[in-house]
């Protein structure tokens, strides 16, 4: 820590925050995974902005086990010759759900890639709890090439209408390379009707405080 406030650089300052605002907590649709999941959205946010020091920081979406998150990787694991023996690249990780789900189904390399600090170190944590080795990067990805092999997992990735359409364009450039691409979305905002191909939809529950239903209906898509 750095005069009392978390500090993003240092990966023990992270963890530390994330042990003492979450518990230990496995996902409804995923139940042999346990994730560092915070309970309420508003205290951990808060409470992320005091330690930080700043305001308008970003949501803690690392905190909670989203619904395209959970449907992508009960699909995983239900078909684990999907990831066995490939590299997998897991977009926007996360709590690292999807990741887990990848090295749990026997993949040979696990990238969990997210923007934020926190996130890295939740993939990190939770993926030692699950017994699990994976490695993570916060570099900015929809940025850079696409991989040219193995497998790509998008979470949850249309919300926001500038990610979205940054998402699609990797999504294209990783097939063109030829990644297979696995989708978790309940159809949020900006995800791109007639897209893809439906694999499986599974009724996630989630919590009201984040969704707006209790079932979440969401489907798993191959790109």
């Amino acid at each position: 820590m750095t005069g009392g406030k978390l500090d993003l650089s240092d990966r023990q300052d992270a963890e530390r925050f994330i042990i003492e605002n979450t518990r230990p907590i496995a996902p409804p649709l995923v139940p042999e995974i346990t994730l560092r999941l915070a309970e309420e959205s508003l205290p951990i946010w808060q409470k992320t902005e005091d330690e930080l020091g700043e305001l308008n920081v970003p949501p803690p979406y690392w905190a909670f086990a989203w619904a395209g998150g959970q449907a992508v990787s009960r699909y995983l694991l239900d078909h684990q010759q999907l990831c066995r023996g490939r590299p997998i690249l897991d977009l926007g990780s996360g709590s690292g759900i999807s990741a887990i789900a990848a090295a749990k189904a026997g993949a040979s390399r696990v990238l969990a890639a997210d923007i934020d600090r926190l996130a890295l170190a939740a993939c990190t944590l939770n993926a030692s709890a699950n017994a699990v080795a994976l490695v993570t990067t916060n570099a900015d990805l929809l940025s850079a090439p696409p991989p040219k092999e193995g497998v790509v997992i998008v979470g949850d990735l249309f919300y926001e209408r500038e990610l979205a359409d940054r998402v699609l364009r990797f999504i294209d450039g990783a097939k063109d390379g030829g990644c297979t691409v696995y989708i978790g979305d309940p159809r949020r905002s900006y995800f791109p009707e007639g897209r893809f191909t439906a694999l499986a939809e599974y009724q996630v529950p989630v919590t009201r405080e984040l969704e707006d239903f209790e079932i979440k209906r969401t489907t798993v898509w191959l790109a």
